[in-house]
């Protein structure tokens, strides 16, 4: 049900506590969190802040996917994506994903999945600012080339199953 699936790029501060209201309802007893948070450091380099791009139609219709199909394998669940666009220093929050469910396994296993997911198929780059001045790109999500099948496991039976 799409209607219980929101799905956003901002360009202003993520709000987790939106998040979390979105997905709430008296039928849910479990909302599981994931908050993406720009650190300090990353592969030995000191870090500043990040710049995200993102084109934004393509990706909410990729969060808008990747939470129908969580949908698919986990009924009655909530979910609430918002991805940053823009320059974020460092302790930013860069994502927020929210998943509600009837029962707190559900939820944690969906929330997983679309950060998953949303990791491989999003088209969402990053460019690294560091302490030096430097500032370089970061391989990512490429739109000249159809994105590879994955194998995921989807955490409730411990199969793979092909996703995308």
């Amino acid at each position: 049900m799409t209607e219980h699936i929101l799905t956003e790029i901002s360009t202003t501060v993520i709000d987790p506590a939106k998040a979390i209201s979105f997905v709430s309802d008296p039928i849910q007893g479990a909302i599981d969190t994931f908050i993406g948070i720009v650190r300090n450091h990353h592969e030995g380099r000191n870090v500043t802040g990040i710049t995200y791009d993102v084109h934004e139609g393509l990706a909410n219709k990729t969060f808008q996917d990747i939470c129908s199909e969580a949908q698919g394998i986990w009924p009655g669940t909530r979910y609430f994506v918002s991805h940053f666009h823009g320059v974020l220093d460092v302790g930013g929050i860069s994502i927020v994903i929210a998943v509600s469910s009837p029962h707190r396994a559900d939820s944690f296993e969906a929330c997983r999945f679309v950060i998953e997911e949303i990791k491989k198929r999003a088209p969402v780059w990053k460019k690294e600012h560091y302490v030096e001045g430097a500032s370089d790109w970061l391989p990512g999500h490429s739109l000249n080339v159809e994105a590879q099948e994955s194998l995921v496991c989807c955490g409730r039976c411990g199969e793979k199953r092909h996703a995308g």
